[in-house]
């Protein structure tokens, strides 16, 4: 029923006829080649962004962008571990070169003749950066380690500000036309909002989200960039998924295994009944409808919305 119900959803803004959201605007998606990420670059490139699929797997990041390219749009994968201190710069370096330098025209009228002056070699403005990529590391706070928690910060805290930083150049130019689409999106959690039972570090660090996304909002504000947080409740992707599925991430040459202890298996009907009590939708949301929350941040459409978190919950914490 709710797969049912997200497809809908995509079939929807997926048909976009003439009217393509993000036309010819480029988007780096870090964590896109699975799950809420991958859902945004496939949505991202049907409604005309020029997209660029970043995860740690490189494997699943060229899948993602094979996938995108068969459909007619226009990706390009780059795989890379977002805690690397350098991947902010080599992603944007790695992306302006893919798409090269704007050369603009712009018309001037005097009486009844029109000349084209052209203006070289500006910036390729990098039109949106989507902060995606993450895991969980989870421990109740009087068994974790100083290691696990520090973790927390390096990938959602200190990976997001790099790549905003090293973005900067791209997007915070007096230059563009004021009302130029341009807007960055980071991804937190309602752990982040609320704080969950055994996730100290990953509640940490999701509220640092915020925090950045709001400073970012008031000082790039004036450049015409807006910054905004999703918040993502109960959405069905491997971080949610029960742990005992066996789902791990490689990191600093570890292991870690992802998903929660004890959830219960979509068969399970009872039991996944209990799991999502307290949602006034009664279900856990799919990718496509976590994406779907991106692409609106992305568009015209939140033209005049920054500094805000969305959450995405199906009415869980209200």
């Amino acid at each position: 029923m709710a797969s049912a119900r997200a497809g809908q959803i995509v079939a929807h803004l997926g048909n976009v006829g003439p009217t393509q959201l993000l036309k010819d605007q480029v988007a780096i998606i870090t964590g896109a080649g699975q799950g809420i990420g991958a859902s945004a670059a496939r949505l991202f490139a049907a409604h005309g962004a020029r997209v660029v699929v970043s995860d740690l797997d490189a494997k699943k990041a060229q899948q993602v962008t094979e996938e995108i390219k068969s459909q007619g749009h226009q990706a390009m994968a780059f795989p890379g571990d977002v805690m690397a201190p350098d991947f902010g710069q080599r992603v944007v370096d790695a992306t302006i070169k893919e798409y090269g330098k704007v050369s603009r025209y712009c018309m001037l009228q005097s009486m009844c003749t029109c000349i084209l002056n052209r203006i070289d070699d500006l910036p390729l403005q990098i039109n949106h950066i989507v902060n995606n990529a993450g895991f969980t590391a989870d421990k109740m706070a009087h068994n974790m380690d100083d290691a696990t928690y520090e973790l927390m910060y390096r990938v959602h805290g200190l990976a997001p500000f790099r790549l905003i930083r090293a973005a900067a150049p791209h997007m915070r130019i007096k230059e563009a036309e004021k009302r130029e689409n341009r807007s960055i999106i980071n991804v937190s959690s309602t752990s982040g909002l609320h704080g969950n039972v055994g996730q100290v570090s990953y509640a940490f660090a999701k509220a640092g989200v915020v925090g950045l996304t709001k400073t970012i909002a008031k000082e790039w504000g004036p450049f015409g960039v807006r910054c905004n947080t999703v918040a993502f409740g109960y959405i069905l992707t491997r971080l949610t998924f029960a742990k005992e599925n066996g789902e791990t991430i490689e990191v600093d040459g570890k292991k870690i295994a992802l998903g929660i202890p004890g959830r219960p298996a979509a068969a399970d009907s009872k039991a996944s009944v209990t799991a999502v009590a307290d949602i006034p939708l009664q279900r856990a949301g799919e990718p496509d409808e976590a994406a779907a929350s991106m692409l609106f941040l992305a568009s015209p459409l939140a033209s005049y919305v920054s500094g805000h978190t969305l959450e995405v919950t199906g009415g869980r914490g209200i």
